[in-house]
């Protein structure tokens, strides 16, 4: 009599090292997925084998300038995910080549594959954009879904908090040295921050199918909050007393100019552009059920975790003496 085992389903995960994809891996481990992480180098992706069981999570190589790498890594999956994606420019990394080039070679390979593929957007994608970012975006949700239409689900998060952050660690480092924070256009883009765990958890119910295809999901948080707030709150969190200095437009610009010539750019020219538009869920997202609400995931309040992480930022960490209610941010 031959034994019949249950092998779990094959899901590969391009670009599955970073902030994002780490929670994404551990959240389909968690879920019983088989989990091929595609990655460029594959030796410093060493770090997602303990998020699941012996075998569970590989690391391949995987370029998505090169059709035969994508391809390769498709093989036996049964569903696919593309976390790919930059925040500036550099060197052959352009968002061109990335997000819209990048998204098109990957959908394509999976609509040759027949494998269903969650592509990660963000909210602000928009062809008619200002930023180069957000065009970049809308080309590669154009490109998805042309490919594969309804075999395919658009993710698009507003800013992503956890841990790793690059966003609350950026701002709440920089106020261990500098004595104000810029507060670019006044600080009053509206942000909706949304916790990668449940970031995670709606990739895990696309992959289930539990998602209707052909679709773009906006996530975003509990709160609508503007820049000024993010600033206020992270301030609040590590127990420090610093300026908050409104930025005019004209010389946010310039600093971008300045700051983008850095490798790793604190703030560039075209981030000015994007900060020029609200960043939070649509109300025709809302209604027609494309966001957390519409399934079924109960969205973790900035409360919830932030202090979990950010406390390492205080002038003695974790040691640091309860803060004055007054304490959480001056104006200027």
């Amino acid at each position: 009599m031959t034994e019949k085992t249950f092998l779990p389903k094959v899901v590969t995960v391009f670009g599955g090292s970073g902030f994002v994809g780490r929670h994404v891996v551990r959240a389909l481990a968690k879920n019983g997925y088989r989990v091929r992480v595609a990655v460029r180098r594959p030796d410093l992706a060493l770090h997602l084998q303990p998020l699941g069981d012996v075998g569970q999570i590989t690391a391949v190589q995987a370029n998505l300038r090169h059709r035969w790498s994508i391809e390769r890594a498709l093989e036996g999956s049964d569903a696919a995910i593309n976390l790919v994606g930059i925040l500036f420019e550099s060197g052959r990394q352009s968002f061109a080549a990335v997000q819209d080039f990048g998204a098109r070679a990957v959908a394509e390979a999976c609509a040759e594959a027949g494998v269903p593929l969650v592509h990660m957007s963000a909210i602000g994608a928009d062809p008619k954009s200002a930023s180069d970012y957000g065009r970049s975006k809308a080309a590669g949700e154009a490109a998805v879904l042309s490919a594969l239409g309804d075999k395919a689900v658009i993710m698009r998060p507003s800013i992503v908090f956890g841990p790793e952050d690059g966003f609350f660690n950026k701002f709440a480092d920089l106020a261990r040295f500098l004595p104000a924070l810029s507060l670019i256009g006044g600080g009053e883009t509206k942000f909706q921050p949304v916790y990668v765990g449940d970031v995670a958890d709606a990739f895990v119910r696309a992959v289930d199918g539990s998602l209707e295809g052909g679709k773009v999901y906006e996530l975003g948080g509990p709160e609508v909050v503007t820049f000024r707030e993010c600033m206020q709150e992270i301030l609040k969190i590590t127990r420090r007393k610093r300026l908050l200095v409104d930025i005019p437009w004209w010389l946010a610009r310039i600093q971008g100019r300045i700051f983008g010539m850095l490798p790793k750019p604190l703030l560039t020219v075209d981030q000015v552009e994007l900060l020029k538009s609200d960043n939070v869920v649509s109300d025709e997202a809302e209604t027609e059920g494309r966001s957390f609400a519409g399934i079924g995931i109960r969205p973790t309040t900035m409360d919830a975790i932030l202090p979990t992480y950010l406390w390492r930022y205080r002038e003695t960490g974790q040691f640091t003496k309860p803060a004055a209610p007054s304490e959480t941010g001056g104006a200027a």
